[in-house]
Formats: structure tokens, C-alpha cells, sequence
């Protein structure tokens, strides 16, 4: 689904009046918190958002191409910090971020945080929060999940 929206349909909306003026697509992510890596994932997502915006579609292409790599078979042997390096050359690799910069918003600390927290996240938790409290109101529960808002309420589509 991703690759026909952004190989066909994104392309299409940007260049084209009617469309370019009358329709937008939003793209959220939607972790899938029975797959340990997705949260992983989605926070590279994030992490690329905060720092080069433009670059979110195309990374997120370049996640997809590669997603296997993120497979839960893929990930059961490597620390959650190694995996986030993985993802940081990844996004270096495919869209330029610098890799240390991107590895900093995601590595998680071996020590407490400043008000003595032992769950206190990495520089994207609070930013990943509010995609899945966004996911909540329209009461998406799986992925993928179309949302059409052709008026001012929205009509959800699964799809399976």
C-alpha cells in the first residue's frame, strides 16, 4: 500500500491541480507493539521528522524496501541500541541525516534520568505518543488503516 501511494499517488496529488489544492495525504504510523522492533522503527521515523522533516517520505520508502532487516527474527539477538544504530546508517544512507545525530535522539540510556526515572525514554517518546493518542481518537487499532476524510468526519477503512 505504501508503494502505490508514494510511487503513484503521492507524486500525482503534488503535481496536479485539481488535486494539489484540494487534497493532502497525512501520513501516521502506526506501531504495532506486538512486533518488539516496530516501536524501534517508528521512533527512526520520528527521529527523522525532528531533524530534516523533508526527508520523512523518503525515508520511510527506504524503511519499507527494507523492513525485513526489522523482522522480529531479524532483531531478537541485538540490544535495543544496536538496532537504533542500524536504523541511524540506514537513514544516513538513504537520505543523508547525519548518523550520529539521528543515533542521539534515539539511544537509550544505562542510567537513570535526572529526576530518577528508569523508563524515561529516549528524545522521541514524547513526540511517538502523540502519533499513537492521534491513532486512538479514530479508533485505529491495526495496520495498515486508511483514514478518508471527505468531510468533516472521518470514515475508517481497514484493509487487510
Amino acid at each position: 500500500m505504501f508503494d502505490t501511494v508514494y510511487s503513484s499517488v503521492h507524486p500525482l496529488i503534488l503535481g496536479q491541480e485539481p488535486y494539489k489544492s484540494k487534497l493532502q495525504i497525512i501520513f501516521r504510523q502506526q506501531v504495532q507493539p506486538w512486533h518488539p522492533c516496530s516501536t524501534l522503527v517508528h521512533e527512526a521515523a520520528v527521529a527523522v521528522l525532528q531533524i530534516k522533516p523533508d526527508k520523512f517520505w523518503e525515508f520511510s520508502h527506504a524503511l519499507f524496501d527494507k523492513q525485513e532487516e526489522y523482522f522480529d527474527v531479524n532483531v531478537v539477538n541485538e540490544t535495543r541500541n544496536e538496532t537504533y544504530k542500524r536504523l541511524a546508517r540506514l537513514a544516513s544512507s538513504s537520505v543523508g541525516i547525519d548518523e550520529e545525530e539521528l543515533y542521539g535522539k534515539l539511544v537509550i540510556s544505562n542510567r537513570p534520568g535526572k529526576d530518577g526515572s528508569l523508563n524515561s525514554g529516549n528524545k522521541v517518546t514524547n513526540d511517538l505518543k502523540v502519533l499513537i493518542k492521534a491513532a486512538r481518537q479514530v479508533g485505529v487499532h491495526v495496520s495498515p488503516t486508511v483514514l478518508f476524510n471527505v468531510s468533516d468526519y472521518p470514515v475508517v477503512g481497514y484493509i487487510n
